[in-house]
């Protein structure tokens, strides 16, 4: 049997981490400014995290949710403290597609209701519904086609007012990213944030703020819909919650209420994944990291903005995108093969960084000197 080829591979195979920084099977070090689709949130083979998921190993690795678990609600406890949203409910699962996924069954059992508002742009998974909210028709197989989704631009306030104007009784739920990540590094305007918490209170539709890849606390805010100073119902929340552990979730606001057997999951919450759930939360807590990724955000965001070749620079925090011309669209691999540096991209010519939290000044300008070698 042979790997089903839907990845295209950049040919290194990273035997070890440490921090910020990897190394090949042939001991070549490189700069991690990636995280794996910004999984990484604490930095590769923490010292605590790894005590953590072997101290949890040596007790229990699992077992289902037909017991109790304490260590989801001390999980709970913890998520809502660090959060600012003490007040909301927990549900465990494994990644973020099942959280979005989640989140707008849940909207739609709450209010009975069946059309969702998402975005131009927008990506928020590879399951079903999840699927047929995301903007990319690449991904959207037949089966996927769902009539009752309606896609708005992005940051438009007049076109998300006159759908509500129109069908504001029909409406489920309005689903966005924060920060759009696979759509370019996008950042959701405060007033639009605004705008959508109105017209959902007005009209009775539920607010999911999709925070997989732009929350926990890499915008330099637990979630960048924080930014807007208001709540969210829904928020979905997956990649860096586990450091690179499968784990997903959402909060959900006390207003929603549960019932036995509206949602399930045969995974989700086990032992293993709240530990590593556990330990990610007290490693931002305990080194201050969210403050660290505004910090070193705004550095390099502002140190970026200097150079002539870059048409834009788009972000919060630690995630940002670094849109080149299209004859720069070969950066990125000169940055892997050249400067041995991880980065990703949202599109060929939008360079996409997602590095750990923790990320330093010393390795912020190693990339900011590396760049400057092509740019």
């Amino acid at each position: 049997m042979k790997l089903f080829d839907v990845y295209p591979i950049n040919h290194i195979n990273i035997v070890k981490g440490k921090g910020s920084q990897v190394w090949d099977n042939n001991g070549q070090e490189y700069l991690d400014l990636y995280g794996g689709h910004a999984v990484i949130s604490i930095g590769h083979t923490h010292p605590h995290y790894v005590k953590r998921l072997k101290d949890q190993l040596g007790q229990i690795g699992f077992y289902s949710n037909s017991i109790e678990i304490p260590i989801q609600v001390e999980l709970a406890k913890k998520l809502g403290e660090i959060s600012g949203k003490e007040d909301f409910q927990l549900f465990l699962c494994n990644s973020g597609a099942e959280a979005n996924e989640n989140a707008l069954k849940l909207a739609s059992f709450a209010n009975g209701r069946k059309k969702i508002i998402a975005f131009t742009k927008s990506f928020h998974g590879r399951t079903s519904l999840a699927v047929a909210v995301t903007d990319n028709p690449k991904i959207i197989a037949p089966v996927n086609e769902n009539p009752n989704i309606i896609f708005l631009p992005f940051n438009d306030i007049e076109a998300l007012k006159n759908v509500f104007e129109d069908e504001g009784e029909e409406i489920c739920a309005v689903i966005i990213e924060g920060i759009q990540g696979v759509g370019g590094i996008r950042v959701a305007s405060e007033e639009f944030l605004k705008t959508i918490r109105m017209l959902c209170d007005e009209n009775g539709a539920y607010f999911i703020a999709d925070s997989v890849q732009c929350g926990y606390g890499r915008s330099g805010k637990f979630y960048a819909h924080d930014f807007s100073e208001v709540d969210a119902d829904i928020y979905c929340m997956a990649k860096g919650m586990g450091n690179g552990f499968p784990i997903g979730a959402i909060s959900i606001s006390p207003k929603l209420k549960p019932w036995h057997g509206m949602l399930g999951t045969t995974f989700g919450g086990n032992h293993l994944a709240c530990a590593a759930a556990l330990a990610v939360l007290e490693v931002i807590e305990q080194d201050n990291l969210i403050k660290n990724a505004e910090t070193v955000g705004n550095y390099l965001i502002t140190e970026l903005q200097k150079f002539d070749k870059i048409i834009e620079v788009r972000g919060r925090g630690l995630m940002i995108g670094i849109e080149l011309p299209e004859e720069l669209s070969h950066v990125k691999k000169d940055l892997l093969f050249k400067e041995h540096i991880f980065t990703g991209e949202a599109k060929p010519n939008v360079i996409r960084l997602l590095p750990a939290l923790n990320l330093t000044m010393a390795h912020a300008d190693r990339f900011l000197t590396s760049l400057s070698k092509f740019v």
